[in-house]
């Protein structure tokens, strides 16, 4: 089976990409220990070594979803002592640079503690995939036994054809597949209830963030507008800054947006290539298209009823109706759609 692990392999450039090109790579970023730490491969190895043979992957998974909450705490703890540094940066330069400056750093302070809120959610979903890594791990003994069983009856049907022993372990058989059967049905259940569950904690924890975090950035660009980057001459001097209330109204606004914000109020929504139901999940229903269909439904149903009245009124050309006709009139009709109701 093809397998896809990202969608940036050899793909062309994005219209964001042609817009503005991407910088060159960090310089940052880790050339010696390569791009999982010591710890974090340490995690995964020995997950993957311990434990039952059933769940050892999702075991992975789940150490590895650990290493990804630790470097997003420590994300979190430098994105507010950056914050913090920003503002203690500008506070000595010019009266607008101070000001915004002051009140970037609030915002910026604010992203790490969404990021940190993140924290909180993310683990959310991690923890409720472990819950299906125990589910696994309680389902392997059972296969185990059937397992046992079935290579003892194998070995002796092979040493021993007459063994007394094969009825015997035969029944055990029996009894061990009912109970493996039953386990790997709740397996089943558990394992897609849980793993919906467990992305829908994920997917709408990244849409707060991704959203709250968008707000923030507006919010931020409307602090800058409040600089005036005009250049000057030497010895002219800038118009005293006189943006106080208005950087102070941008932080309240931006307080009161990330407080009132909710995930029906998400303004990015996916948008498919085909429709995956007959009612799209990511489209609403026009309220006009409800009120005609309705109508539609409504002149329908009085037009059966009309039809059912006529029929009732006329019952003596019902019985003059030979046999044949309504065999035959009850073999060309269709059947009715049902109108809703």
């Amino acid at each position: 089976m093809h397998k896809t692990y990202s969608l940036r392999n050899q793909r062309a450039p994005t219209a964001s990409e042609l817009q503005a090109p991407p910088p060159p790579p960090s310089t940052t970023k880790s050339k010696f220990f390569g791009k999982a730490s010591i710890a974090s491969s340490f995690r995964k190895s020995t997950a993957g070594n311990f434990g039952p043979e059933l769940s050892r992957k999702l075991s992975q998974l789940v150490k590895t979803e650990k290493s990804v909450l630790r470097a997003l705490e420590v994300v979190a703890n430098e994105r507010r002592a950056a914050a913090r540094q920003l503002s203690l940066w500008g506070y000595d330069n010019d009266d607008d640079v101070s000001d915004v400056t002051d009140k970037l750093g609030v915002l910026m302070y604010e992203l790490g503690e969404l990021q940190d809120q993140f924290i909180d959610k993310y683990d959310q979903y991690r923890v409720t995939m472990k819950s299906i890594r125990n589910i696994e791990a309680s389902v392997q003994p059972s296969r185990d036994r059937k397992e046992k069983i079935t290579d003892e009856i194998a070995h002796l049907k092979y040493k021993e054809p007459n063994s007394t022993k094969i009825p015997v372990l035969e029944q055990e058989l029996v009894r061990a597949e009912a109970e493996s059967l039953v386990a790997e049905a709740q397996l089943s259940n558990i394992t897609r209830e849980k793993l919906k569950a467990a992305y829908h904690y994920l997917f709408d924890s990244m849409t707060e963030m991704a959203e709250k975090f968008a707000l923030i950035a507006g919010y931020g660009k409307a602090l800058l507008e409040l600089l005036d980057d005009s250049p000057v001459t030497p010895g002219e001097s800038r118009p005293a800054y006189d943006g106080y209330d208005a950087s102070r109204q941008i932080i309240m606004d931006a307080e009161a947006a990330l407080e009132s914000w909710t995930l029906n109020d998400a303004v990015v929504k996916p948008t498919l290539s085909f429709r995956q139901t007959m009612d799209d999940v990511y489209e609403e229903v026009d309220e006009d298209e409800e009120e005609d269909e309705d109508e539609a439904n409504a002149h329908q149903l009085l037009q059966h009823e009309q039809e059912e009245d006529e029929q009732q009124e006329l019952p003596e050309q019902r019985d003059l109706e030979p046999i044949g006709g309504i065999g035959e009139s009850l073999e060309n009709e269709e059947p009715e759609e049902p109108n809703g109701y």
